[in-house]
């Protein structure tokens, strides 16, 4: 769907307006010229929807919704999918940090930095690695300038304030050149406490433990010509975030074969693995507030971005993408370092588009990665591990009449070896997808995929073994695991212009020897968690649709549902509910605003020894004054407010959903400036 289309309810309802470029396509493909759905946040619709972390801000969409660890960490999660099947980008380079590891490590972004977040998914991301079934996520930044500023500099600052956690945030940065010189700085920083819940929880106002610190800065230098740029950047974040839901009493819980024993407690078989999650079950905080573990985390990461145009004959761009990564973080338990994370990696791509032979029109490329990996100290569950990947892609297009055919292939090399046990296991895999976008009518199009991904499986899925006690699971990896292989179809059918807009995907992912996490046994409160493979089916639809009512007011029905089950019985673990929302947007003059009601079911389908978790509606609105139209130093105040009704709710994707409920009402009051 066209989001500038959504972004603007104040156009003439026959206007269509012009479509944001995609750049993760590869192609530079407008929105509705994809074969499968994307989503592009920008503007004031990207304002609107930033929260504290990625996965909180793109949760709004369709087919999107967050992890949910408390106030610090929360990554995407697409169609059902999450960690490595979600692939995060920043600029087309893979954002390397500890977050596809464990829902309780936050991505290493910062959202109110983006300038653009696009959102590919299924197929569309194959280019950037066959793992990314679910999608990809890229997060556009300017810390590497691709072009002198027209006066000479340009920039923007963002403050705000919210009442939730008493959140104070701010952001600004700021590009100058001259010549064919270019440098970019800006920083970003956030202090929040913890955060209230709905009324009605039994464990109190506030979530203990879930405050939210961050800052980071980044420093970049291009040199600019008429045929592209070459340029780097440096970037430091630094995070400090509570871990809600920490229970020193499991610290000694290991298992006897398939069954969990923890200190002098004997296994009780006979225990209810199926109760009723009801609002107002009870929740027992094993631990004052001070003894809350805090992930104290630093990355330091180097960008290397180019892109040279029409370098020589019979190709329009080489392109260059890079980042060398230096991760830590400790978790700090009574003031010392209980367990430390590190990761070094880098990530290098490189793809040429070659210009039309006998109609074809595409690129190909090399991909390849290092990451060493490894945990010490209490929750070393996890034994150091260096994985190499190395990928070759190529993507092509031919456009007939009012047909666009689209595919793509690529080919994947893994190696994932344990450094302690000198175990070492490699993996190959080819994947292909075909697709077609047919324009049958103005404004319309129809959208068809077939895809066939290989996944290698993650150095934590094969070597894990030992207690995480930020999820309260004993984790078992299997050296053994193969490939999985996802089949996917996607059928996608958009309208982009005229006063009713839409966009309806449905998709069906059969994936053999899906990799999971399957639970054996619980204790406690703890779960024994074992990597294992089974035939799976993901089943889904997302719908977006748009009415424009007046020339000053629309109203847009979305939604979406996954059923995600075992092909043999038994369904998934922390699977999005089916939701569904209501919004009514208005624009007058410098005015413009929304109010929203979202509607989240009940989940009852879920896995062995995990709880059911009730649903719930959110009501949700946001009004914005944009000052300075059409000059260079545009301005905008914005008030958005997020469960105005106080409603307590849980989310059915959170390992943690018991400890921390979603914040209760939070208003957020900001300012940003453009000069």
């Amino acid at each position: 769907m066209c989001a500038n289309a959504q972004d603007n309810p104040a156009a003439t309802v026959d206007a269509q307006l012009p479509e944001v470029t995609v750049s993760a396509s590869g192609l530079e493909l407008g929105a509705s010229e994809m074969t499968t759905p994307v989503t592009v946040l920008e503007g004031n619709e990207l304002v609107r929807s930033r929260e504290a972390t990625l996965g909180e801000s793109l949760e709004g969409e369709p087919g999107m919704t967050g992890s949910h660890f408390g106030a610090g960490a929360s990554r995407p999660v697409i169609r059902g999918m999450d960690g490595p099947r979600v692939k995060v980008l920043s600029d087309g380079s893979e954002i390397q940090d500890a977050s596809t590891v464990s829902p309780d490590h936050t991505v290493a972004t910062e959202p109110l930095l983006a300038n653009q977040v696009e959102v590919l998914r299924g197929p569309s991301g194959l280019i950037y690695g066959a793992g990314a079934v679910g999608g990809v996520v890229n997060v556009l930044d300017g810390k590497i300038p691709t072009a002198i500023p027209e006066k000479g500099y340009e920039g923007s600052a963002e403050a705000r304030i919210g009442s939730g956690a008493s959140e104070k945030a701010g952001a600004v940065s700021l590009t100058g050149g001259a010549g064919s010189i270019a440098m970019h700085v800006e920083a970003s920083g956030r202090d929040a406490d913890d955060y209230k819940v709905g009324s009605g929880w039994s464990g109190g106002s506030h979530v203990p433990g879930s405050f939210n610190r961050t800052s980071g800065a980044s420093l970049g230098l291009s040199w600019v010509g008429s045929q592209g740029y070459l340029g780097f950047a440096v970037t430091r974040q630094n995070a400090k975030y509570g871990l809600p839901g920490h229970n020193h009493d499991i610290e000694g819980c290991h298992p006897h074969g398939t069954h969990l024993h923890c200190g002098s407690h004997d296994h009780d078989h006979g225990h209810d693995h199926g109760d009723e999650h009801e609002e107002g079950h009870d929740h027992e905080h094993e631990h004052a507030p001070g003894d809350v573990p805090v992930v104290d985390m630093r990355s330091d990461r180097l960008d290397v971005r180019g892109e040279w145009r029409n370098p020589f004959t019979g190709f329009s761009a080489v392109r260059l993408r890079g980042g060398l990564t230096d991760y830590r973080h400790d978790e700090v338990e009574d003031g010392a370092i209980g367990t430390t994370f590190k990761n070094k990696a880098y990530d290098l791509r490189v793809e040429a588009q070659h210009e039309p032979i006998a109609g074809f029109k595409g690129l190909f490329g090399m991909q390849t990665s290092q990451r060493k990996f490894s945990a010490t100290g209490e929750e070393a569950y996890v034994e150091p591990t260096i994985t190499r990947r190395t990928g070759l892609f190529m993507l092509e297009e031919y456009r007939l009449g009012d047909w666009r055919l689209e595919g793509a292939l690529r080919y994947d090399r893994q190696t994932a070896e344990a450094e302690d046990s000198r175990v070492k296991r490699s993996h190959n895999g080819l994947s292909a997808s075909v697709g077609a976008v047919w324009r049958f009518q103005p404004g319309y199009a129809a959208g068809l995929t077939f895809s066939r991904a290989s996944r290698a499986p993650a150095a934590e899925e094969l070597f894990a073994r030992g207690l995480h006690m930020a999820t309260a699971t004993y984790e078992l990896g299997n050296a053994d695991l193969r490939n999985e292989v996802s089949s996917n179809f996607d059928l996608s059918l958009r309208k982009t212009s005229g006063p009713t807009t839409f966009d309806v995907t449905a998709y069906r992912n059969r994936i053999s020897h899906y990799i999971y996490g399957r639970t054996l046994d619980e204790l406690e409160g703890v779960q024994l968690l074992q990597y294992s493979q089974a035939d799976a089916t993901f089943t889904g639809v997302e719908a977006k649709v748009r009415q424009q009512i007046t020339r000053h007011f629309g109203v847009t029905l979305l939604g979406d549902v996954v059923r995600a089950k075992l092909d043999d019985g038994g369904n998934l673990p922390r699977i999005s509910p089916a939701r569904v929302g209501l919004r009514l947007d208005g624009r007058w003059q410098a005015w413009e605003g929304n109010i929203e009601w979202r509607q989240v079911a009940k989940q009852k389908r879920v896995a062995e020894f995990e709880t059911t978790t009730p649903g719930y509606g959110m009501l949700n609105l946001g009004v914005a004054y944009n000052g300075g139209q059409g000059t260079p130093n545009e301005w905008q105040i914005y008030l958005k407010a997020r469960n105005l009704t106080n409603r307590l709710a849980y989310s059915a994707n959170s390992f943690i959903k018991d400890a921390a409920p979603l914040m209760g009402r939070n208003i957020t009051v900001g300012m940003r400036v453009n000069f």
